[in-house]
C-alpha cells in the first residue's frame, strides 16, 4: 500500500511541477493587471492543460491534442465571459470573442498600467498558458524528457517578464520559486510510458557495465557543461538584476486621434452656427454635494450657477498656428490610474451617465478627472486626464463616468505662485512670430499686476471688457488671427470672436506674462438633460503651485457693451501714417529782399504795373495748374498702388479704401464702428440716393435705414457687387495668406466700377473736383 502511494506521489511530481512553472508566468504577468483575475485564469489554464494530458496519457498521442484543444476552447470562452462580466462590457459572447481575437496582442501591449482584465487582455495569456502546459506535459510525460518539457513553461515565463518590462518591481521571488520547482521535478525519477524497471537489467554484466559507464560519463559531462555555463553567464545575469528592462510598449503605436480630435478648437465656430444641434444627453450626480436648494455658502467650492463643465480635450501645445492635444493615449480598463490631487484643493466625486447623440470623433466627454468608466472601451492620457474611444463615437453610445473633480481653495489664489522649469516648459513655450502689439499688451498687463493670479485676472478682465462674442466669427487662432482679434478695427471685423479666440488669446498672453497656460474645449451645461452645440465653448486654465489647474472665463458678461480697445491700449505703429509725418522745413538760402510798395512809381529801369499784374496772374494760374496736376498724379498713383501693388491681401484692402474714400468724397462718410457688411449696405444706399436725387437722406445716422423704393431699385440695378468686396475683406482679415491673385483682381474690378458709377452720378462740377480732391491723400494708406 505504501509502495503504491509512493509511486503515485512520484508520478505526480512532474505534472505538478509543470503546472507550477506555467502558473508562475501568470503570477509574473499579473503584477501589471488590476486585481487577481488574470492570475487565476492562467493558473486554471495551466492545471487544465496538464491534467488533460495526464488523463489522456493512455490514448494515442495524435488524439490528445484535439481533446486538449477542445478543452482549451471551453476554458477560454468561460474566461472571456467572466472578464466581460467583471468589466461590464456590452455585447454577446461571439462579438466579445471576435473583438478579443482581432485586437488581443496590440491592446495588451498598448494597455495602460494597471491593465484591466478584459477579454482582449486575457485571451492571449490564457491561450498561451494552455498551449505551454499541453506541449510540456506531452514531452515530459510521454517521452520522459523532463528538462525538454520545461522549455515551453520557461519560454512563457520569459515572455511574461518581457511584457511586464520596467512597469513592475523585479520578479526575484517568483524566479527563485521557478528554479526550485524545476529542480524538484528534475530530481524525481520518472517512468516512461513504454515500461518500468531498469532498462539494463536484461543485459549481460559486461554490456551493462559499459552502458552504465557511458551514462555516468555523459552525466559528468553534462554537469561540467552546466557548471561552466553558470560560471560564464552568472555574472552577466547578476548584472541585469538591477538593470532596467526594455519596455515593449515603445515598439507598438498607441491609439491615435484624427486631425479633428487633435485640434477640436476649430469645431467651436461650427457648433456656434448650429446651436440647437443635440450632441449629448447627460445625467449628473454629486453624492457629497449639498442639496440643490441649499444656499451657495453651503458649498464654497461650487460656482453660483451650479453648472458643470464637461471636458472634451486639453490642448497644451501651440506652435503659433494651431493648438494641439499632443496626448499619448493608452488602452485602459474600467478603473483608470489614480492621479495625485493638488495639495490645496478639495476633491468632489461626480457620477455622470452620458449618451452620445450627434457628437462625432473619438474624444469622449467627461468631467475632469475621470477615475472609472464603464459601458465603453476607452484609451486614456494621464497627463491631461482625457479619454478617447478608439473605435469612434456612435449615436446611442451610453457610458458611465465617475470623476474626481478638484476645486482649488479660492482664498489661496491671490498669494499662489506658478511653477517653472522643465516640468512645465511645455505649457510655457511661446514660439517665434508673436506680433509686437501682443507682446506690448502682455507686458503692460504684467507690469501693472505683479502676482501671478493678479496677472491672470487682469488678462481675463481685459478680454471681457473690450471684446464682443459673435457666433459667426470665422475660425482661426494663429498669430495673425489673434492679432486681428485683439487689435483689428471694429468696423472691419476686429475685436470680436467666439470663445476660440478668447481662450487662445488668454493662453498666449498668459504665456507671454510667464504663466503656464493651456486651452480646454468642452461644454458648459446644467448637468442634466441634453447638451447642445450652443453649450460648447473653450476656456483657458492656469497652473498654480499647490492648487493645480485653475479655470478662467475671459468671455464678456451678458448685456455688457465692450469698450474699444483703443481706450486702454493703442499699439504704437511700426511706421507712422503719411499724414502724421512732419512736413520738411526748407531753410531759405538767402535773406528775403524787402517788398516794393504797390503804389510806388516805377524807376527808370523798373517794370510797369500792368505787366506786374499780368505776370502775377499768370504765375498764379501756373501754380494752381501745377498743383492740380500734382494732386491728380498723386491720386492716380495712390489708386494704382492700392489696386496693383503688394500681395493679394494688401490689394483687396486697398480696393476697400477706394470705396470708403469714394463715399467720403460723395459726402457720405462711414463711421469707424461699422463692420464691413454694414459699410457695404451703406454704400448701396448711398449710390441709390445719389442716383435718385435724395441727397438729403442721412444714412450715417442710421446705417440700417431703408432708402426710398426708387433709390433702392436703382441701386439694385447699377450698384456693383460691394457685398462681394466686403466678404473678401473679412477673409483677408482672418486669413491674410488665403487670398489669391484672382480675388485681388476681382476686388479691384468691383472697387473701380463702384467709384466710377458713384462719380458719374455726381453734378458736373463735383466730377471735376473728384479726381484732385486731397482728402484721400491725408488718410493712412
Amino acid at each position: 500500500m505504501v509502495t503504491v502511494a509512493v509511486r503515485v506521489l512520484r508520478a505526480a511530481v512532474v505534472p505538478l511541477a509543470l503546472i507550477g512553472l506555467t502558473a508562475l508566468a501568470g503570477v509574473v504577468l499579473g503584477r501589471v493587471y488590476a486585481g487577481g483575475l488574470l492570475t487565476w485564469l492562467v493558473v486554471g489554464a495551466a492545471a487544465g492543460s496538464v491534467l488533460v494530458s495526464v488523463a489522456a496519457r493512455r490514448l494515442p498521442s495524435w488524439l490528445v491534442a484535439p481533446v486538449s484543444v477542445a478543452a482549451m476552447a471551453g476554458w477560454t470562452l468561460w474566461s472571456l465571459r467572466l472578464a466581460a462580466t467583471r468589466a461590464e462590457l456590452p455585447g454577446g459572447l461571439l462579438e466579445v470573442t471576435a473583438d478579443a481575437a482581432r485586437n488581443g496582442i496590440p491592446r495588451l501591449l498598448t494597455a495602460m498600467i494597471p491593465v484591466e482584465p478584459t477579454p482582449d487582455t486575457v485571451l492571449v495569456p490564457v491561450v498561451a498558458a494552455w498551449l505551454a502546459g499541453l506541449t510540456g506535459a506531452e514531452v515530459a510525460l510521454r517521452t520522459g524528457r523532463v528538462l525538454l518539457g520545461y522549455l515551453p513553461a520557461a519560454g512563457l515565463y520569459a515572455a511574461a517578464l518581457y511584457v511586464v518590462g520596467p512597469n513592475a518591481e523585479p520578479a526575484l521571488g517568483s524566479t527563485l520559486v521557478f528554479v526550485a520547482v524545476a529542480a524538484l521535478g528534475l530530481a524525481t525519477p520518472t517512468r516512461t510510458a513504454s515500461g518500468g524497471g531498469d532498462p539494463t537489467a536484461e543485459l549481460t554484466p559486461r554490456v551493462r557495465a559499459a552502458v552504465r559507464l557511458r551514462l555516468a560519463t555523459s552525466a559528468a559531462l553534462g554537469v561540467a557543461v552546466v557548471v561552466g555555463l553558470v560560471a560564464l553567464l552568472g555574472p552577466v545575469v547578476a548584472e541585469q538584476v538591477d538593470g532596467r528592462p526594455v519596455d515593449p510598449r515603445r515598439y507598438v503605436e498607441p491609439p491615435q486621434v484624427q486631425t479633428l480630435d487633435e485640434n477640436p478648437l476649430i469645431r467651436i465656430s461650427g457648433w456656434a452656427l448650429h446651436p440647437e444641434q443635440k450632441l449629448l444627453d447627460v445625467s449628473t450626480q454629486r453624492p457629497d454635494a449639498p442639496p440643490a436648494d441649499a444656499p451657495p455658502e453651503a458649498d464654497p467650492a461650487a460656482d453660483t450657477t451650479r453648472g458643470v463643465r464637461i471636458r472634451l480635450a486639453v490642448l497644451s501645445d501651440y506652435d503659433g498656428v494651431t493648438w494641439r492635444v499632443g496626448a499619448t493615449y493608452r488602452n485602459a480598463g474600467r478603473i483608470l490610474p489614480a492621479a495625485t490631487a493638488a495639495r490645496d484643493s478639495t476633491v468632489q466625486t461626480v457620477h455622470q451617465q452620458i449618451s452620445v447623440a450627434e457628437l462625432s470623433g473619438r474624444l469622449l466627454p467627461a468631467v475632469a478627472t475621470p477615475r472609472e468608466v464603464s459601458g465603453a472601451r476607452v484609451a486614456y492620457d494621464p497627463a491631461s486626464g482625457t479619454l478617447i474611444r478608439p473605435e469612434g463615437l456612435t449615436p446611442g453610445l451610453r457610458y458611465t463616468v465617475t470623476s474626481a473633480e478638484e476645486r482649488p481653495d479660492q482664498n489661496l489664489l491671490a498669494s499662489a505662485n506658478v511653477p517653472a522649469g522643465d516640468e512645465v516648459a511645455r505649457v510655457l513655450r511661446v514660439t517665434d512670430g508673436v506680433p509686437d502689439p501682443m507682446r506690448r499688451l502682455a507686458t503692460q498687463l504684467a507690469e501693472e499686476n505683479g502676482a501671478p493670479y493678479a496677472r491672470a485676472s487682469a488678462i481675463e478682465q481685459f478680454l471681457a471688457e473690450h471684446y464682443r462674442v459673435v457666433a459667426d466669427a470665422p475660425s482661426g487662432h494663429a498669430y495673425p488671427n489673434l492679432g486681428f482679434f485683439l487689435f483689428g478695427p471694429r468696423n472691419g471685423g476686429g475685436q470680436e470672436g467666439t470663445s476660440e479666440q478668447f481662450a487662445a488669446a488668454f493662453a498666449v498672453l498668459g504665456r507671454l506674462s510667464g504663466l503656464p497656460t493651456r486651452v480646454v474645449v468642452g461644454f458648459r451645461t446644467s448637468g442634466q438633460g441634453p447638451v447642445l452645440a450652443g453649450d460648447a465653448y473653450a476656456w483657458p486654465e492656469v497652473l498654480f503651485d499647490g492648487l493645480g489647474w485653475v479655470a478662467f472665463d475671459p468671455l464678456p458678461r451678458p448685456n455688457d457693451e465692450p469698450r474699444p480697445v483703443e481706450e486702454d491700449f493703442r499699439p504704437t505703429p511700426e511706421d507712422p501714417p503719411p499724414s502724421e509725418a512732419p512736413a520738411p522745413t526748407a531753410e531759405p538760402s538767402a535773406s528775403p529782399e524787402p517788398a516794393t510798395a504797390a503804389d510806388a512809381p516805377p524807376g527808370p529801369d523798373g517794370v510797369s504795373t500792368p505787366v506786374l499784374v499780368a505776370g502775377g496772374s499768370g504765375g498764379l494760374l501756373l501754380v494752381v495748374g501745377a498743383l492740380l496736376l500734382t494732386l491728380l498724379a498723386m491720386r492716380r498713383s495712390l489708386t494704382r498702388s492700392r489696386l496693383v501693388r503688394g500681395d493679394p491681401g494688401q490689394r483687396i484692402a486697398g480696393a476697400w479704401r477706394e470705396v470708403t474714400d469714394a463715399l467720403r468724397l460723395a459726402g457720405r462718410p462711414v463711421g469707424d464702428d461699422l463692420a464691413a457688411t454694414e459699410i457695404a449696405g451703406h454704400a448701396r444706399r448711398t449710390l441709390a440716393d445719389v442716383q435718385a436725387g435724395t441727397t438729403g437722406h442721412d444714412t450715417t445716422a442710421d446705417p440700417d435705414a431703408v432708402a426710398p423704393t426708387g433709390g433702392r431699385a436703382a441701386a439694385d440695378a447699377s450698384s456693383p457687387a460691394v457685398d462681394e468686396l466686403a466678404a473678401l475683406l473679412n477673409q483677408v482679415g482672418f486669413a491674410p495668406a488665403a487670398a489669391t491673385p484672382d480675388q485681388a483682381a476681382r476686388a479691384a474690378e468691383v472697387a473701380t466700377a463702384y467709384v466710377a458709377t458713384l462719380r458719374s452720378a455726381r453734378p458736373w462740377w463735383r466730377r471735376l473736383l473728384w479726381s484732385v480732391h486731397p482728402s484721400p491723400l491725408r488718410r493712412p494708406r
